[in-house]
């Protein structure tokens, strides 16, 4: 406890670490005062003088007794968030009296270090975090798009993943977000796709053809998976878009069916087609042969498209392909066999990138289906079992 006529003494002292002390006593009495009103009034005017004080110090160790309370004066809070930038930076991180136009007021000329501290403040406002975010500063980006329980609008979003996707750390963060919207998750996909394919590591490790495939199937992969997510909550809006810009080709339909992605792969035909949703269902449901082909007819499909699609169809409809990739390696073959036998083994030109799709499918499947056969085997085979032929004496390469 610190007398009345001590505290007066340590005011008027000569010493700032005298008056800092007396600054703060009379900061914590005044937070957890319960005495009569003359004598809170009496801390108040005490704290009201402490923000004349020459030292910094001394108004420093006020702001450091009021910082965290809710019953903080506000004149005093608001006064303190405008002095030394010390001072005024542990008040906006940290004071709850101040409210949104406290903050709002100062965002605007505020240097980056200020903005930071706002950027951290335990309950950050969504008005708040958008207002630093129109600064347009690259760490402060980062720091609000790091605080996900405020619930940025997807335009505000989509806007800087226009503007500011090209960066990597950006593009990561917004990645994060839920709020994102579709076409902007997608749009930031193709730039993480064009920024692997010019990586010199990416590059210097995978041959060229090789790479344009795996990313090309990863692009792909990626929006059908977006377009399921989304048809899946009722929203059509991603494929349309797909749509409206010529991305949705019989390629990525064959993706979208291999995949298990059948919601969006039924969005998209509906939409080419000009078709309810519900009459798109029913027929990849339960739909003939021929109901088939005349729906993928009004898609623009060719004859020898439209027919591999309802070939697929009638396979998906027995099968799991979203998890079983054991049927979907079954399928991819079967398709690729019926093909050939068809043909001839002479596949018409109008099905070599479906045909050629299939077979980038079908040896990744194989490469997945492969991983740990031979090890497990191996844990089963009886001591001493060697491999067929493996007696045989191999022959010396000749000198180069």
């Amino acid at each position: 406890m610190v007398a009345y006529q001590q505290f007066v003494e340590l005011s008027g002292s000569g010493d700032s670490e005298a008056r800092g002390q007396a600054a703060h006593y009379a900061a914590l009495a005044f937070v957890g005062h319960k005495g009569p009103a003359d004598e809170q009034a009496a801390l108040y005017a005490a704290l009201i003088g402490f923000l004349d004080d020459p030292s910094v110090k001394v108004r420093a160790a006020l702001a450091y007794g009021l910082l965290h309370a809710k019953g903080a004066p506000r004149p005093i809070m608001v006064s303190l968030l405008h002095d030394a930038p010390v001072i005024a930076r542990a008040v906006a991180q940290y004071s709850p009296v101040l409210v949104d136009a406290d903050l709002l007021a100062i965002i605007n000329t505020a240097d980056e270090a200020m903005l930071d501290v706002i950027a951290k403040r335990p309950n950050l406002s969504l008005r708040i975090a958008q207002m630093l975010l129109t600064r347009d500063l690259h760490p402060i980006i980062l720091q609000v798009l790091a605080r996900e329980e405020v619930a940025l609008s997807a335009g505000i979003l989509d806007e800087l993943a226009r503007k500011k996707g090209s960066d990597a750390k950006v593009r990561g963060a917004l990645l994060k977000r839920k709020e994102l919207s579709a076409a902007a998750r997608y749009q930031l996909v193709e730039l993480v796709r064009d920024a692997l394919s010019e990586a010199r590591i990416v590059k210097g490790a995978v041959a060229p053809n090789r790479l344009e495939r795996l990313l090309r199937d990863a692009t792909d992969n990626a929006m059908t998976a977006i377009g399921e997510h989304e048809a899946g909550a009722s929203r059509s809006a991603f494929s349309a878009q797909m749509v409206k810009e010529d991305r949705i080709n019989p390629r990525r339909m064959l993706h979208a069916i291999v995949n298990g992605h059948v919601l969006f792969f039924a969005d998209c035909v509906g939409i080419l087609a000009d078709t309810p949703r519900e009459k798109v269902f029913t027929i990849l449901d339960r739909g003939s042969r021929a109901a088939l082909n005349a729906l993928f007819a009004q898609c623009g499909l060719s004859a020898a498209m439209r027919n591999l699609l309802a070939r697929l169809v009638s396979y998906a409809r027995r099968a799991d392909l979203s998890d079983d990739l054991a049927a979907r390696h079954f399928v991819v073959t079967a398709l690729i066999d019926e093909l050939i036998e068809e043909h001839g083994g002479d596949i018409p030109a109008d099905l070599e990138s479906a045909f050629s799709y299939l077979n980038e499918q079908n040896i990744g499947l194989a490469r997945i289906a492969a991983r740990g056969v031979l090890p497990a085997f191996a844990e089963r085979a009886e001591d001493g079992r060697a491999l067929p032929g493996s007696e045989r004496v191999m022959a010396a390469l000749p000198a180069a």
